[in-house]
Formats: C-alpha cells, sequence, structure tokens
C-alpha cells in the first residue's frame, strides 16, 4: 500500500516528481509519462525564472487530467496566476503566511527545512502541509546542499503530523532506506526524467512504496 499521512483533509505519500523545463518540448511528454508511473506530486522547478506561462498551463492540465496535485517551486504569486494546487517554498521565499494569503486555505504548502528538525516544527506550526528534508543522499542538482541523516527523518516522523518528504540523490536502490526511516514522500528530478524510459524509471520508484 502506498504509504500515506492525513492531515486535515490532505492526504499525501508516495512519489514526488520535480519537473525542469531544462527538458524544454520534451518536458511535457515525460511528465505524462511519469504519470502513467504514478507519481503522486508535481512541482515545477525553474530556477532560471524562463517562465512561459502557457508551457507550464500545459504541465498543469497533464496533472489535473490525473488528479494529481501540481505545485510551483518558489513564486506563489506564479502559483496564483496558474491556478497551481500549491507552492513549495525555499529559505529565501515568501513566508507560509504570505503565500497562505496569496492562494488560500485549500492550496499546498511546502517548506524545505534542509536538515533542520526546529525549522520544520516552525513551518508546520505556521501551516506547512508538508516539510522536506535533504539532502538525504550527494545530489548532482544541489552538490553544495548539506547533508541530512537518516535520524532526522526518523525523528520529524515521530514529532510531526504532515507528510515528511525526502529529496536529494534518491535512487530505487536507496530510497527504501529513506521511506523506512520515516519518510512518507520521495522527491526525484533526474532520477525520473533524466531517464531513457521515464514511465520504467518512475515506477521503479513506486514500488518501494509496496514494500512498506
Amino acid at each position: 500500500m502506498i504509504s500515506t499521512v492525513e492531515r486535515g483533509h490532505r492526504r499525501f505519500g508516495g512519489l514526488y516528481v520535480l519537473a525542469d523545463p531544462a527538458q524544454g518540448a520534451l518536458l511535457p511528454g515525460r511528465l505524462e509519462a511519469a504519470l502513467r508511473g504514478g507519481a503522486r506530486l508535481v512541482q515545477y522547478r525553474d530556477k532560471r525564472r524562463e517562465v512561459r506561462l502557457e508551457d507550464i498551463r500545459r504541465l498543469r492540465a497533464l496533472c489535473r487530467a490525473c488528479g494529481v496535485p501540481f505545485l510551483v517551486n518558489d513564486d506563489p504569486g506564479l502559483a496564483f496566476r496558474l491556478e497551481a494546487d500549491g507552492v513549495h517554498l525555499g529559505r529565501d521565499d515568501a513566508s507560509l503566511a504570505d503565500a497562505r494569503e496569496i492562494l488560500g486555505p485549500a492550496a499546498i504548502i511546502g517548506a524545505s527545512c534542509y536538515d533542520d528538525i526546529a525549522r520544520a516544527r516552525a513551518a508546520v506550526a505556521a501551516g506547512a502541509d508538508y516539510v522536506a528534508f535533504g539532502s538525504c543522499f550527494r545530489s548532482h542538482t544541489k552538490p553544495e546542499a548539506p547533508p541530512c541523516p537518516l535520524p532526522v527523518l526518523t525523528m520529524a516522523r515521530s514529532e510531526l503530523s504532515v507528510p515528511i518528504v525526502a529529496i536529494g540523490g534518491i535512487t530505487p536502490q536507496n530510497g527504501g532506506l529513506l521511506l523506512r526511516a520515516g519518510a512518507d514522500v520521495l522527491a526525484v528530478s533526474a532520477g525520473v526524467f533524466g531517464a531513457t524510459h521515464v514511465e520504467d524509471a518512475a515506477r521503479s520508484y513506486t514500488d518501494l512504496f509496496l514494500d512498506t
């Protein structure tokens, strides 16, 4: 059974894919394949801020057709304009309170907590719908990110009522360790979108949840 955690009316669990527009014209097809492979959450993650609204709306439409929430990284204003399902916030982004005011009570708002359990506690108190920890393993996407030890996930799972997301360097070979440590969600970018066969790659992650 897919691991899930409830918070109010929310329910999360499974594979969370981070879609990078660097994939260019291939991204919609690759996202569609990831959804077929079982992705349960999608985040549009454009650190270069090269926003083309019509392209992002196409991705959002693919997610809606599958009943999968579509989030935007960093930018509550963009999420609002796109009518996205929510936003993911990092250390230097808008506050949770500001994001909630912009997006409303139904939005999914996640927070990066790195390796900091105190930050996670504060995020939950401020209304975060999930908290993300990482880099759990060495990541080519964010090689400068501090490592997040597995016991942090275990502590978070024991203390917090929201879903625990693990991110950073996650593979089908090491993802099970994170689920057993306490993660509810595995966030993956290159491991899915960098694969030759995206649907198969996504399924190799979603299969991990069947064993936990």
